[in-house]
């Protein structure tokens, strides 16, 4: 990517023009982990409903409406619809409740994988609104979220950039821009490569009466990686950008490998060397 495509696609203080927003009602699809975060952070501005066809999940919510039937929803008619639901579940749950939604409503998704979802947009009858949070319950604190990162996709309909743009700042978030294309390559690189490093890592465990502080570090990553969907992790391998990546890390640790073999002190150090720049 060239660093004129990176400053017009990423822009953590970009502005939009719109002073006005229209968004009153709100329902969040997928009373998971991530749809409860949304309904715990916009009940008390915003009248929320939550939709989860399990009625055990809905049990402790607050503050908000709880529908565990779509006609709710029809009734309901939210000026914007979340969708929350596991990433393979994405698809058909907006082909389930499309029907039910009024045609003023704009439509968005958290997805961490893009692929699809422009093509889908663009044949459904409602405005549209693609974002990233890219933070999750297995590692970040959700209730101090400063230090970390939301991407909103620029083909997305202004107002509801906009909502997003007000919501995740609320939160001291540093907002980035990027089109559904170069959000997947980053995803690709920002996701995969330490995804693909940590499932070596676990590939090769054995159990150590005595770990080190690294080790320790790096299993407590293992740990709560592996704790994520099996469907989040293979699309994220699976996406159009990802083999790219995994191949790089191949090639490294093949060029590793030699250098073991050869006992090549110079280029062991040369290496590190090279290892030490790219993360300062």
């Amino acid at each position: 990517m060239s660093s004129s495509q990176n400053e017009n696609i990423c822009n953590p203080e970009r502005k939009e023009d719109i002073n006005i927003l229209n968004i009153k009602k709100i329902c969040i699809l997928g009373a998971g982990n991530m749809g409860s975060w949304f309904v715990e952070s916009l009940c008390l501005d915003y009248e929320v409903a939550v939709y989860d066809s399990d009625a055990t999940r809905l049990k402790y919510f607050f503050h908000c409406f709880r529908f565990t039937s779509l006609n709710e929803i029809e009734e309901f008619k939210p000026d914007l619809l979340i969708n929350c639901v596991s990433l393979q579940n994405t698809f058909r749950s907006f082909d389930e409740v499309m029907p039910y939604l009024p045609e003023a409503c704009i439509v968005s998704d958290i997805c961490s994988v893009k692929t699809g979802l422009f093509d889908y947009y663009q044949k459904c009858k409602h405005r549209f609104v693609s974002t990233h949070p890219m933070f999750g319950p297995t590692f970040a604190n959700i209730k101090e979220l400063s230090d970390q990162n939301a991407i909103i996709i620029t083909e997305s309909d202004e107002e509801g950039k906009l909502f997003f743009r007000n919501f995740y700042r609320s939160f001291n978030l540093k907002i980035y821009d990027y089109s559904f294309k170069v959000h997947d390559q980053m995803i690709a690189y920002s996701l995969c490569v330490p995804f693909s490093s940590t499932f070596v890592f676990a590939a090769c465990m054995k159990k150590q009466e005595a770990p080190g502080t690294t080790f320790k570090k790096h299993l407590a990553i293992a740990k709560g990686l592996m704790s994520e969907n099996n469907y989040l992790l293979s699309e994220i391998l699976q996406s159009p950008y990802a083999l790219e990546q995994v191949e790089k890390i191949s090639k490294k640790l093949s060029y590793l490998i030699e250098l073991i073999k050869n006992k090549d002190t110079k280029g062991m150090h040369d290496f590190f060397k090279m290892l030490r720049e790219n993360i300062s």
